[in-house]
């Protein structure tokens, strides 16, 4: 592995929508490493809440001030996508002992197509164990008048109005 792959790093995911716990990791991601590339994924058989152009421009937006992250879409496989970034590293996140079951599936079956990709896992900080973008569609879409201040816990401010908004029209 070149110096150049060692420090860069592949986040993917849906992203719909980026939340803090995202947040916390690509942050600590970037401590970590030179370079972050965080790339949502597009699913063909999934239809997101929000499209892929705003999620692009919402976590944009959310990472701005962080220099050495970029945001970008992809369709495919996350490893293919690693490797057309110049990478050799996946950065994921885990919360729970479910997500450890998920992912150590996923990163069994992302070693057999491209044993030169590495799995790198960042456990999720004890304050978004519980985060996940479910847990805040349910929040929007149920909670009352409050409804923005309470989806400031989970979610970076950034991203609440488009949310809304989405939620509103659908």
């Amino acid at each position: 592995m070149t110096e150049q792959e060692k420090s860069h790093a592949v986040y993917v995911g849906s992203f719909d929508p980026l939340t803090l716990g995202h947040m916390d990791i690509i942050a600590r991601g970037a401590r970590i490493f030179g370079r972050v590339t965080i790339g949502i994924g597009i699913n063909p058989d999934k239809q997101p809440l929000l499209p892929t152009e705003l999620r692009i421009e919402l976590c944009r937006a959310a990472v701005s001030e962080i220099p050495n992250v970029s945001v970008t879409s992809f369709e495919g496989l996350a490893v293919e996508f690693v490797r057309r970034c110049g990478s050799k590293i996946l950065l994921r996140g885990v919360r729970s002992l479910t997500d450890i079951d998920a992912e150590f599936t996923m990163s069994l079956a992302n070693r057999v197509l491209d044993s030169s990709i590495e799995s790198v896992f960042l456990m999720s900080g004890e304050r978004y164990n519980h985060v996940s973008s479910s847990l805040i569609k349910q929040i929007a879409q149920m909670a009352g008048g409050n409804v923005r201040e309470r989806l400031k816990d989970f979610v970076p401010e950034v991203i609440i109005d488009p949310l809304l908004q989405r939620i509103k029209s659908t």
